[in-house]
């Protein structure tokens, strides 16, 4: 809980003399201060904007808020470059350390990095990867970065990379390890706005590839509010069996333990599975947690058209990169474009509207609650409700249906669904992006083709038409009541029924329930209770995605 967070120094420690007998979780034993901190994440407490002074010390004006761009050899008024009447100007932010006079030690840094005279006055470009090689969805985006590092030269900016942290939710699903999956969103989130107000770059582009990366880079977006966009490191291909055709993902795997403890495949079969479940680089192909906040964040127009569901080893994904990225950047410098121009409750609206109508995961309440508190709007669990019961649930995709993301590029991609979406009057239209266009300008020319793709599908088999809806309203439901007074967010895909009634299975941990589904102890019709793996209890808010698959793979 909260009460251990201070005590950074002795890596708190419950022991069996002072553990609540509520809460008797061995791994709390093994985490230290960052994973308790979770606790804060999840209550929406946000790590200050500016440090608080120490007892007697005066405030210094310059650490009161936001850091600001500064003119040339002058001055505390930065004013105009904040009001958009200095348009045009490239170095906004820059200029605070490559122009003065007094900053000759800050250009001699900087031309140690290989920057020419010249270099000095053009704009500098933050391409901020969340590159780690042991996982998947991450693994190649250096690669990406260093391509998009070229397309931001090519605009003639310059571009200066840096990294930040991850973490691989399906990898350490399960474990003590998904105790950190949470709060590595916010560490995200305070390292590249760190990196880019220390270093004063004048526009960020982002590259992220698994769950939390994606709002914890546009949360640094909103905060610091300048030129933004976000590349999405892109959806992983199918995963094939070598005999079959059946598509395979993340899920099969995590399912194929429930199926292989309750004597439904071998374990020769579920090492199958395991071992072509996931084919080569990014993220988990169903609509999860990054899918669904990648095609969120188009919507919301931080996010170039098609970013969200060109697959990471795609032509376009390239293209993205290499030929779109640093025109688009340039073109908001020049119009000094910023995310909370972007960033509106209209665009919030369709994020959410866009999470609805393709069964995007509950991940993405948390997400976009904290999006949206970065750039200074108030979402709460009633406007999801609210969008909810006004948008159809459209997509068959995984994990409840049988597509997965890159067969949705293959019949139009994101900017097709959001094209229906807008002729049937679920999207504004007239919201701003990252492109310097309205939504409506950016799918002025696209269409939806209902003729079958090269595979057999086509645009309706994957996205259900309005008139035969999967469920005429939203799949996520917010819930209230004794077990959840503030308020609960359920994902209700119209498959269960309108009830079920049964026998409470009650665990304190996620393992005591996998154990007891490996001795087959979960009769059908029972419902699974785990409790104290909340924010506190986990601690961290560990997602519960290794108990529910092997509910599923045991046809429980």
């Amino acid at each position: 809980g909260p009460a251990q967070t201070s005590s950074c120094a002795s890596n708190v420690r419950r022991t069996s003399a002072t553990a609540p007998a509520m809460a008797p979780r061995r791994r709390f034993a093994t985490l230290g201060c960052a994973a308790a901190a979770a606790w804060h994440v999840a209550q929406g407490l946000v790590v200050p904007r500016a440090p608080t002074p120490l007892a007697g010390s005066p405030r210094r004006r310059r650490c009161a808020g936001p850091l600001r761009p500064l003119h040339a050899e002058a001055s505390d008024d930065s004013s105009s470059a904040e009001h958009g009447d200095d348009a045009g100007v490239l170095n906004r932010y820059s200029r605070r350390i490559t122009q003065p006079r007094e900053q000759g030690a800050s250009q001699a840094m900087l031309y140690a990095t290989g920057l020419t005279e010249a270099d000095m006055d053009k704009g500098q470009v933050g391409i901020a990867s969340v590159w780690f090689e042991g996982n998947p969805c991450n693994m190649h985006l250096l690669d990406l970065a260093a391509v998009t590092k070229t397309s931001v030269e090519a605009a003639g900016l310059i571009g200066m990379r840096f990294n930040t942290i991850g973490v691989s939710d399906g990898i350490s699903m399960g474990t003590e390890g998904m105790c950190y999956s949470l709060q590595s969103r916010d560490i995200i989130a305070d390292s590249v706005e760190t990196t880019m107000s220390a270093q004063w770059y004048d526009a960020l582009v982002a590259l992220p590839g698994c769950d939390k990366n994606m709002p914890g880079v546009v949360m640094a977006m909103g905060r610091l509010n300048r030129p933004a966009l976000m590349i999405y490191g892109g959806t992983i291909r199918a995963g094939t069996p070598p005999e079959g055709d059946k598509k395979l993902d993340i899920v099969s795997a995590f399912q194929s333990y429930g199926e292989y403890a309750y004597g439904k495949i071998s374990d020769e079969e579920r090492q199958t599975i395991v071992r072509h479940a996931c084919p080569g680089r990014g993220a988990c192909g169903g609509m999860y947690t990054a899918n669904t906040m990648a095609s969120a964040i188009e919507a919301l127009g931080m996010a170039l058209p098609y970013s969200s569901s060109s697959p990471a080893d795609s032509d376009e994904k390239l293209g993205e990169c290499r030929e779109r990225a640093g025109a688009a950047i340039r073109t908001l410098l020049e119009k000094n474009i910023t995310p909370r121009q972007i960033m509106t409750r209209a665009a919030f609206e369709n994020a959410m509207t866009m999470v609805m109508a393709t069964g995007g995961s509950t991940n993405a309440v948390l997400h976009l609650i904290a999006m949206a508190r970065s750039v200074g709007l108030d979402l709460t669990l009633d406007d999801f409700q609210r969008v909810s019961d006004k948008t159809p649930f459209l997509a068959d995709l995984k994990p409840s249906g049988q597509y997965v993301m890159e067969d949705l590029h293959n019949v139009g991609g994101t900017p097709a669904l959001m094209k229906y979406l807008l002729d049937e009057g679920y999207l504004d239209g007239d919201c701003l992006t990252c492109t310097g266009r309205t939504v409506r300008e950016n799918l002025a020319d696209v269409e939806v083709s209902h003729e079958p793709c090269s595979l057999g599908y086509a645009f309706h088999d994957v996205i259900r038409p309005l008139a035969t809806p999967i469920k005429p309203t939203g799949h996520l439901q917010i819930m209230r009541g004794n077990l959840c007074p503030d308020g609960a967010v359920a994902k209700i895909t119209g498959k269960e029924g309108e009830s079920f009634t049964g026998t409470a299975k009650v665990f304190d941990s996620e393992e005591a329930m996998l154990a007891a589904l490996a001795e087959k102890q979960i009769p059908p019709g029972s419902v699974v209770v785990i409790r104290y793996e909340g924010p506190k209890g986990g601690p961290g808010l560990p997602e519960m995605l290794t108990p529910t698959s092997p509910i599923m793979g045991a046809g429980l």
